[in-house]
């Protein structure tokens, strides 16, 4: 069926443009405004769609080329915002940069035109001038079906904002739709991984406001909401997953402060193939939830939090005793760190973990392994067989003595490949981010382990 959605992509030349500042604020105008917003994250980046949901009260997922086909990625698009009056995508990177330097796959660009949305892009023009006009000129210019609509120029006072807005106007075809000045009271600080999550930041709510109150000043919200209406229509042909029914399998999910990168689609594939999903908290919690046949043991920033993990005893204990005696699990990333035997910090200090791991997570100083990879297993295991694949990320500067070798992890361009994935009777991890969509006989297989263990 033809469908259409209102809907608008906010890209930029490069990250740290100002796109997640923009993106909240034009959520938060239009929310004041009592329009029903949705929003989507381009590429794998947990921590903007948890400043979109968790901050905002509005919905969010990531939406990503490489893990999705045109057709799932529509299917899921459209699922995700039929509902709303208009869905906001934060693109990722750079406007036109892909899974390499010389691939336009899974860019923001590249989502837009499977989409068919129309592009404003936030130019950070602080310290620039006519420079700034040659910078847009270009983007513009590199793809005539960039599908382009509208700058915003992050950075800059009103007066600048006069000034460059007519020279852009001179110089492009392109509609200048507003400004954003710097004001620490609604700025964001970054990290490692990008920006900081939201539980770090302190009166969020207060810096939320403000920059709903900016935004509504300085950024013509009626012009947004007209260039969204533009969208293209998009086909979608809404596939019939094959549904493994399950009874009465929970699995206890790792959330708070330290553990909280999950996809979305994720944990609502679980959901959908009939799981009940409780949620809990190495942090805080004793021991794990009651009557669960599974873990799964997300991502996060566990380095921030090793003393009070590692003290949390009652919960490492539980969680050893259970996958020892063979409850299924999967921990991905700072789920994994966590389910060593120890963790180091960056002063080389050690804590003691769950010690399910026959290794030590440590600090390596520098990005260990990023990007995109297709994991293949070397053998038959529970969650696929050998010759199967699924696709994950990895963005980590925290590395193991002990990294596993059940998968085969390549690149896109399979210039680097390696071994990956650490397993142990019924757990299997490692530092990927996987994308359970992407093959969904790994999320069945883990269910059906869940379901078997429970039952036994």
């Amino acid at each position: 069926m033809n469908v259409k959605i209102s809907g608008i992509m906010i890209s930029a030349p490069k990250s740290g443009s100002g796109k997640t500042i923009a993106v909240c604020g034009i959520l938060k105008a239009l929310k004041n405004r009592g329009l029903s917003v949705s929003s989507c994250k381009c590429g794998p980046d947990y921590i903007d769609p948890m400043f979109h949901k968790n901050v905002l009260g509005v919905k969010s997922k990531n939406i990503d080329s490489f893990f999705c086909d045109e057709e799932l990625l529509k299917n899921l698009f459209y699922e995700h915002t039929k509902k709303s009056d208009i869905s906001v995508v934060e693109g990722v990177m750079g406007y036109y940069d892909g899974i390499s330097f010389n691939d336009f796959k899974a860019s923001s660009y590249d989502i837009a035109a499977v989409l068919k949305i129309p592009v404003i892009i936030v130019m950070d023009a602080k310290g620039m001038a006519f420079t700034c006009v040659s910078i847009i000129k270009g983007i513009l210019e590199f793809k005539k079906d960039s599908n382009i609509k509208g700058i915003i120029l992050n950075n800059v006072s009103k007066k600048v904002y006069d000034l460059l807005k007519n020279v852009i106007k001179e110089n492009t075809d392109v509609d200048v739709v507003g400004y954003l000045p710097y004001n620490k009271e609604y700025s964001f600080e970054s990290r490692h991984l990008g920006l900081i999550t939201p539980y770090e930041i302190d009166n969020i709510q207060k810096k939320i406001e403000k920059l709903g109150e900016a935004a509504e000043e300085c950024i013509d919200i009626d012009k947004i909401i007209k260039i969204a209406e533009n969208s293209d229509y998009i086909d979608v042909h809404k596939k019939t997953i094959k549904k493994y029914t399950v009874n009465n399998v929970k699995i206890g999910v790792a959330y708070d402060k330290a553990f909280c990168f999950y996809y979305e689609d994720n944990i609502e594939i679980l959901k959908y193939f009939g799981c009940d999903i409780v949620f809990f908290s190495p942090l805080c919690d004793k021991k794990l939830p009651e009557g669960i046949s599974g873990i799964i043991l997300g991502g996060g920033y566990p380095e921030l939090y090793l003393k009070k993990l590692s003290e949390n005893k009652d919960m490492l204990m539980d969680i050893n005793s259970k996958i020892k005696q063979g409850m299924p699990c999967l921990a991905e990333c700072g789920g994994f760190m966590y389910l060593h035997k120890s963790i180091k910090d960056k002063e080389g200090r050690s804590f003691k973990m769950a010690g399910i791991v026959d290794g030590d997570a440590f600090f390596s100083g520098k990005l260990v392994r990023f990007g995109y990879v297709t994991l293949t297993p070397n053998k038959d295991c529970f969650l696929l067989k050998k010759g199967e694949n699924i696709k994950a990320h990895e963005f980590h500067y925290w590395d193991s003595t002990e990294n596993g070798n059940l998968f085969f992890a390549e690149k896109p361009k399979k210039n680097v490949c390696f071994n990956c994935m650490y397993e142990y009777k019924n757990f299997i991890g490692g530092y990927p981010h996987i994308f359970y969509y992407s093959n969904m006989n790994f999320a069945e297989n883990f269910i059906k382990r869940c379901g078997e263990w429970k039952n036994l």
